[in-house]
């Protein structure tokens, strides 16, 4: 039997780099849609150990007729659509930016899939941000949605159009609502990583504090190399489907940070400074997710804890930093 061919937009993410050795290992043809930058984008799948086995195509989801040619090319049976202007803060700055491509993006990804192979099976990497102002204490896939950033509703935009392709179409199309997932491959902007990446520089000598924003905002965390495999799930299903992936448990940012700056033997509280600069124009103060439906219907379940995780992160950053 051949192999399975999978196309990863946003291949060179966090998520799209653990989703690409995910699949390598299960024997899949690997294509990435790959921006062209100047900086290097490629240090994830580096790190990953899997440069060389995934074949990069020159696309831009804002460019319908590039993601039509990465469909020809790959003949994918699964998409996976992970591309996007993925960080929050940034949306207030570019909010047309991210509309394009974080909303907009998602159109173009789900008609080039419709008009070459309307039988290929899509993934939506929809976002917890969707229910910002929370309408219920515990987030599932019935609760009404509230995004409160300019990339909440661009996610919010895209989520409904895999729907609404899946009940017009006929498409395989699923859309999972993760919920924070992190890892040593996080970007440095993003606050769990901008703690652990703090920590190592403060233990070595490198940086004398930390300035965060809302510490007591919480979040339910997961490990992205956990998250990805949902994902796949979602895609071996009969029916498509919305799920929500997440740990079933709330942390606040300061406890992350307690949890972190102990691991090196250090008091949180003698490094972080609250800055007001870094709150955001509306806030989102808590998520937690309800993973029930995907622990049922999927067999998922989160295997990391928030503990193993920031450890796991800190101990990257403290190597990483030592090497520099």
């Amino acid at each position: 039997m051949k192999n399975k061919s999978a196309l990863i937009t946003g291949v060179t993410g966090q998520d799209g780099a653990y989703l690409a050795k995910h699949l390598l290992d299960k024997g899949y043809s690997v294509f990435g849609v790959h921006a062209r930058r100047s900086t290097d984008t490629l240090w994830r799948l580096r790190y990953l150990g899997i440069e060389d086995q995934v074949t990069l195509l020159s696309s831009d989801l804002t460019d319908l007729s590039s993601l039509v040619r990465c469909m020809e090319t790959s003949q994918a049976q699964e998409v996976y659509n992970l591309g996007a202007q993925s960080f929050v803060g940034s949306s207030w700055d570019q909010p047309i930016l991210t509309s394009n491509v974080t909303g907009t993006g998602v159109v173009n990804m789900l008609e080039a899939v419709r008009m070459v192979n309307k039988d290929a099976r899509f993934y939506q990497a929809s976002t917890s941000e969707m229910f910002g102002l929370i309408q219920e204490p515990m987030q599932s896939e019935s609760t009404p949605f509230y995004p409160r950033s300019p990339y909440g509703v661009a996610k919010l935009f895209g989520h409904w159009m895999t729907v609404n392709y899946r009940e017009s179409f006929g498409m395989h199309a699923s859309s999972g609502i993760l919920f924070n997932h992190e890892s040593p491959l996080r970007g440095i902007e993003f606050v769990t990583r901008k703690v652990t990446d703090a920590v190592a520089r403060i233990k070595l000598g490198k940086q004398k504090e930390l300035r965060l924003g809302n510490i007591d905002a919480k979040r339910d965390w997961g490990f992205a190399g956990d998250y990805v495999d949902a994902m796949w799930l979602m895609l071996q299903q009969d029916v498509a489907d919305d799920y929500v992936i997440a740990t079933g448990v709330t942390t606040t940012v300061r406890d992350m940070c307690r949890i972190a700056f102990s691991h090196v033997g250090l008091n949180y509280e003698d490094y972080v400074v609250i800055d007001p600069k870094f709150y955001r124009p509306a806030e989102v103060d808590v998520l937690l997710g309800n993973p029930a439906k995907a622990q049922k219907q999927l067999g998922w379940k989160a295997s990391t804890s928030l503990e193993q995780l920031i450890l796991m992160m800190v101990d990257a950053d403290m190597a990483r930093v030592a090497r520099e």
